[in-house]
Protein backbone atom coordinates (compact mmCIF):
# COMPACT_ATOMS: atom_id res chain seq x y z
CA UNK A 1 0.00 0.00 0.00
CA UNK A 2 1.28 3.46 -0.92
CA UNK A 3 2.46 5.69 1.91
CA UNK A 4 0.97 9.17 2.19
CA UNK A 5 3.85 11.55 1.52
CA UNK A 6 2.40 14.88 0.41
CA UNK A 7 -0.56 17.22 0.86
CA UNK A 8 -1.32 19.37 -2.18
CA UNK A 9 -3.33 22.52 -1.45
CA UNK A 10 -5.37 24.63 -3.81
CA UNK A 11 -5.44 28.29 -2.71
CA UNK A 12 -8.47 30.36 -3.70
CA UNK A 13 -11.54 29.18 -1.84
CA UNK A 14 -9.61 26.37 -0.15
CA UNK A 15 -7.06 28.11 2.07
CA UNK A 16 -9.11 31.32 2.28
CA UNK A 17 -12.32 32.81 0.90
CA UNK A 18 -10.28 34.89 -1.49
CA UNK A 19 -12.68 34.87 -4.43
CA UNK A 20 -15.58 36.89 -3.01
CA UNK A 21 -13.64 39.08 -0.58
CA UNK A 22 -10.29 39.40 -2.36
CA UNK A 23 -10.12 38.82 -6.09
CA UNK A 24 -13.58 40.21 -6.90
CA UNK A 25 -13.10 43.60 -5.18
CA UNK A 26 -9.52 43.78 -6.50
CA UNK A 27 -10.82 43.33 -10.05
CA UNK A 28 -13.35 46.12 -9.47
CA UNK A 29 -10.65 48.40 -8.07
CA UNK A 30 -8.51 47.75 -11.15
CA UNK A 31 -11.43 48.48 -13.47
CA UNK A 32 -12.12 51.79 -11.69
CA UNK A 33 -8.44 52.75 -11.82
CA UNK A 34 -8.47 52.13 -15.58
CA UNK A 35 -11.53 54.32 -16.02
CA UNK A 36 -13.83 51.40 -16.86
CA UNK A 37 -17.43 51.31 -15.65
CA UNK A 38 -17.36 47.52 -15.18
CA UNK A 39 -18.56 46.12 -11.87
CA UNK A 40 -18.48 42.46 -10.96
CA UNK A 41 -21.06 41.85 -8.25
CA UNK A 42 -21.13 38.60 -6.28
CA UNK A 43 -23.66 36.91 -8.54
CA UNK A 44 -21.81 37.77 -11.75
CA UNK A 45 -18.49 36.75 -10.25
CA UNK A 46 -19.98 33.37 -9.39
CA UNK A 47 -20.66 32.88 -13.11
CA UNK A 48 -17.20 34.07 -14.08
CA UNK A 49 -15.67 31.44 -11.80
CA UNK A 50 -16.56 28.90 -14.50
CA UNK A 51 -13.21 29.96 -15.98
CA UNK A 52 -9.92 29.66 -14.09
CA UNK A 53 -7.19 32.29 -14.32
CA UNK A 54 -7.61 36.05 -13.97
CA UNK A 55 -6.66 37.06 -17.52
CA UNK A 56 -8.86 34.28 -18.85
CA UNK A 57 -11.72 35.49 -16.65
CA UNK A 58 -11.52 39.03 -18.06
CA UNK A 59 -11.67 37.67 -21.61
CA UNK A 60 -14.60 35.41 -20.70
CA UNK A 61 -16.45 38.40 -19.26
CA UNK A 62 -16.05 40.33 -22.50
CA UNK A 63 -17.02 37.33 -24.64
CA UNK A 64 -20.15 36.44 -22.68
CA UNK A 65 -21.33 39.36 -20.56
CA UNK A 66 -20.00 42.60 -22.04
CA UNK A 67 -19.98 41.90 -25.76
CA UNK A 68 -20.46 45.56 -26.69
CA UNK A 69 -17.04 46.60 -25.36
CA UNK A 70 -14.80 47.95 -28.10
CA UNK A 71 -11.60 45.96 -27.67
CA UNK A 72 -8.38 47.94 -28.20
CA UNK A 73 -5.94 46.87 -30.90
CA UNK A 74 -3.46 45.71 -28.25
CA UNK A 75 -6.12 43.62 -26.51
CA UNK A 76 -3.81 41.03 -24.96
CA UNK A 77 -1.60 43.75 -23.48
CA UNK A 78 -4.72 45.57 -22.27
CA UNK A 79 -5.87 42.43 -20.43
CA UNK A 80 -2.40 41.81 -19.01
CA UNK A 81 -2.27 45.37 -17.72
CA UNK A 82 -5.67 45.11 -16.07
CA UNK A 83 -4.68 41.84 -14.46
CA UNK A 84 -1.37 43.24 -13.20
CA UNK A 85 -3.24 46.18 -11.65
CA UNK A 86 -5.73 43.81 -10.06
CA UNK A 87 -2.86 41.80 -8.53
CA UNK A 88 -1.47 44.96 -6.90
CA UNK A 89 -4.88 45.79 -5.42
CA UNK A 90 -5.22 42.19 -4.19
CA UNK A 91 -1.86 42.40 -2.46
CA UNK A 92 -3.01 45.66 -0.85
CA UNK A 93 -6.17 44.00 0.48
CA UNK A 94 -4.11 41.12 1.86
CA UNK A 95 -1.66 43.48 3.56
CA UNK A 96 -4.63 45.17 5.25
CA UNK A 97 -5.64 41.83 6.77
CA UNK A 98 -8.95 41.72 4.93
CA UNK A 99 -8.87 38.00 4.11
CA UNK A 100 -8.22 35.45 6.91
CA UNK A 101 -7.51 31.77 6.39
CA UNK A 102 -10.48 29.42 6.53
CA UNK A 103 -11.20 27.51 9.72
CA UNK A 104 -8.70 24.74 10.40
CA UNK A 105 -6.23 25.64 7.66
CA UNK A 106 -3.50 27.12 9.86
CA UNK A 107 -3.83 24.31 12.40
CA UNK A 108 -3.48 21.61 9.72
CA UNK A 109 -0.49 23.27 8.06
CA UNK A 110 1.32 23.61 11.40
CA UNK A 111 0.59 19.96 12.21
CA UNK A 112 1.93 18.90 8.81
CA UNK A 113 5.16 20.77 9.54
CA UNK A 114 5.51 19.25 13.02
CA UNK A 115 5.05 15.74 11.63
CA UNK A 116 7.31 16.29 8.61
CA UNK A 117 4.51 15.85 6.09
CA UNK A 118 5.50 17.38 2.76
CA UNK A 119 3.19 20.17 1.58
CA UNK A 120 2.78 22.07 -1.68
CA UNK A 121 0.56 24.69 -3.27
CA UNK A 122 -1.12 23.78 -6.56
CA UNK A 123 -3.16 26.66 -7.95
CA UNK A 124 -4.04 28.70 -11.02
CA UNK A 125 -3.64 32.04 -9.25
CA UNK A 126 -0.46 34.04 -9.76
CA UNK A 127 2.64 33.47 -7.59
CA UNK A 128 2.34 37.04 -6.26
CA UNK A 129 -1.16 36.29 -4.97
CA UNK A 130 0.08 33.14 -3.24
CA UNK A 131 2.91 35.07 -1.60
CA UNK A 132 0.52 37.81 -0.47
CA UNK A 133 -1.88 35.33 1.11
CA UNK A 134 0.73 33.20 2.86
CA UNK A 135 2.93 36.00 4.19
CA UNK A 136 0.00 38.03 5.48
CA UNK A 137 -1.69 35.10 7.23
CA UNK A 138 0.98 32.58 8.22
CA UNK A 139 4.01 34.85 8.48
CA UNK A 140 6.88 36.28 6.49
CA UNK A 141 8.75 32.99 6.06
CA UNK A 142 5.72 30.77 5.47
CA UNK A 143 6.17 30.46 1.72
CA UNK A 144 9.33 28.44 2.43
CA UNK A 145 7.27 25.87 4.34
CA UNK A 146 5.87 24.63 1.02
CA UNK A 147 8.19 22.40 -0.94
CA UNK A 148 6.68 23.50 -4.25
CA UNK A 149 4.59 26.52 -5.24
CA UNK A 150 2.90 25.48 -8.47
CA UNK A 151 1.06 28.63 -9.55
CA UNK A 152 0.06 30.89 -12.40
CA UNK A 153 1.33 30.25 -15.91
CA UNK A 154 3.85 27.52 -15.04
CA UNK A 155 1.82 25.28 -17.33
CA UNK A 156 -0.20 26.57 -20.31
CA UNK A 157 -3.40 24.62 -19.55
CA UNK A 158 -4.96 25.68 -16.26
CA UNK A 159 -7.47 23.79 -14.14
CA UNK A 160 -9.63 21.80 -14.93
CA UNK A 161 -6.68 20.41 -16.91
CA UNK A 162 -4.46 18.21 -14.69
CA UNK A 163 -1.18 19.73 -15.91
CA UNK A 164 -0.45 21.82 -12.80
CA UNK A 165 -0.77 18.74 -10.58
CA UNK A 166 1.47 16.68 -12.85
CA UNK A 167 4.07 19.47 -12.76
CA UNK A 168 3.96 19.70 -8.96
CA UNK A 169 4.30 15.93 -8.50
CA UNK A 170 7.20 15.84 -10.93
CA UNK A 171 9.00 18.54 -8.95
CA UNK A 172 8.40 16.63 -5.70
CA UNK A 173 9.16 13.21 -7.19
CA UNK A 174 5.97 11.71 -5.81
CA UNK A 175 3.27 9.53 -7.35
CA UNK A 176 -0.48 10.27 -7.35
CA UNK A 177 -1.23 7.51 -4.83
CA UNK A 178 1.25 9.11 -2.41
CA UNK A 179 -0.72 12.38 -2.32
CA UNK A 180 -4.00 13.85 -1.17
CA UNK A 181 -5.29 17.04 -2.78
CA UNK A 182 -7.47 19.71 -1.17
CA UNK A 183 -9.86 21.61 -3.41
CA UNK A 184 -13.07 23.61 -3.19
CA UNK A 185 -14.49 23.69 -6.72
CA UNK A 186 -15.64 21.52 -9.59
CA UNK A 187 -12.79 22.76 -11.79
CA UNK A 188 -10.36 21.96 -9.00
CA UNK A 189 -11.48 18.40 -8.47
CA UNK A 190 -11.63 17.78 -12.21
CA UNK A 191 -7.97 18.75 -12.29
CA UNK A 192 -6.86 16.62 -9.32
CA UNK A 193 -8.93 13.58 -10.33
CA UNK A 194 -7.60 13.76 -13.89
CA UNK A 195 -4.14 13.59 -12.29
CA UNK A 196 -5.32 10.46 -10.39
CA UNK A 197 -5.05 12.15 -6.99
CA UNK A 198 -7.63 11.43 -4.30
CA UNK A 199 -9.25 14.65 -3.18
CA UNK A 200 -10.86 16.16 -0.09
CA UNK A 201 -13.26 19.06 -0.71
CA UNK A 202 -14.14 21.97 1.56
CA UNK A 203 -17.02 23.83 -0.07
CA UNK A 204 -17.69 27.55 -0.01
CA UNK A 205 -20.60 29.78 -0.92
CA UNK A 206 -19.74 29.79 -4.60
CA UNK A 207 -19.18 26.05 -4.93
CA UNK A 208 -21.66 24.45 -2.53
CA UNK A 209 -23.95 23.25 -5.33
CA UNK A 210 -21.26 21.88 -7.62
CA UNK A 211 -20.71 18.20 -8.41
CA UNK A 212 -18.21 16.57 -6.04
CA UNK A 213 -19.23 12.97 -6.61
CA UNK A 214 -15.57 12.08 -7.35
CA UNK A 215 -14.36 13.39 -3.99
CA UNK A 216 -13.39 11.05 -1.17
CA UNK A 217 -14.68 13.43 1.48
CA UNK A 218 -16.74 16.63 1.18
CA UNK A 219 -16.81 18.97 4.18
CA UNK A 220 -18.18 22.38 5.00
CA UNK A 221 -14.70 23.38 6.21
CA UNK A 222 -11.71 21.77 7.93
CA UNK A 223 -13.14 22.38 11.39
CA UNK A 224 -11.29 22.90 14.65
CA UNK A 225 -11.45 21.35 18.12
CA UNK A 226 -14.76 22.51 19.55
CA UNK A 227 -15.94 23.78 16.15
CA UNK A 228 -16.66 20.63 14.13
CA UNK A 229 -17.08 20.44 10.38
CA UNK A 230 -20.21 19.06 8.76
CA UNK A 231 -19.77 16.01 6.54
CA UNK A 232 -21.58 16.32 3.22
CA UNK A 233 -20.16 13.18 1.57
CA UNK A 234 -17.90 10.32 2.63
CA UNK A 235 -16.81 9.03 6.02
CA UNK A 236 -15.13 11.11 8.73
CA UNK A 237 -14.18 7.94 10.69
CA UNK A 238 -15.43 9.51 13.93
CA UNK A 239 -13.34 12.66 13.59
CA UNK A 240 -14.81 16.14 13.98
CA UNK A 241 -12.06 18.22 12.43
CA UNK A 242 -9.58 17.56 9.64
CA UNK A 243 -6.16 16.51 10.86
CA UNK A 244 -3.42 14.18 9.64
CA UNK A 245 -4.95 11.21 11.46
CA UNK A 246 -8.18 11.57 9.50
CA UNK A 247 -6.37 12.26 6.23
CA UNK A 248 -4.27 9.13 6.70
CA UNK A 249 -7.40 7.06 7.38
CA UNK A 250 -9.01 8.35 4.20
CA UNK A 251 -5.83 7.65 2.24
CA UNK A 252 -5.36 4.18 3.74
CA UNK A 253 -8.93 3.19 3.00
CA UNK A 254 -8.56 4.30 -0.60
CA UNK A 255 -5.34 2.50 -1.27
CA UNK A 256 -5.96 -0.85 0.38
CA UNK A 257 -4.46 -3.66 -1.62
Amino acid sequence: MAELKALLFDVDGTLADTEKDGHRPAFNMAFAAAGLDWNWDEALYGELLAVTGGKERIKFYLEKFNTGFNKPADFDDFVKGLHASKTEFYKQLMAEGKIPLRRGVERLIHQARRENMRIAVVTTTTPANVTALLTNTLGADSESWFEVIAAGDIVPAKKPAPDIYFWAMEQMDVQPDECVAFEDSANGIKSSVAANIKTIITINGYTQDEDFSDAELVLTDMGDPGVPFKVLQGSNYGHHYLDLALIRKVHKQLHKV
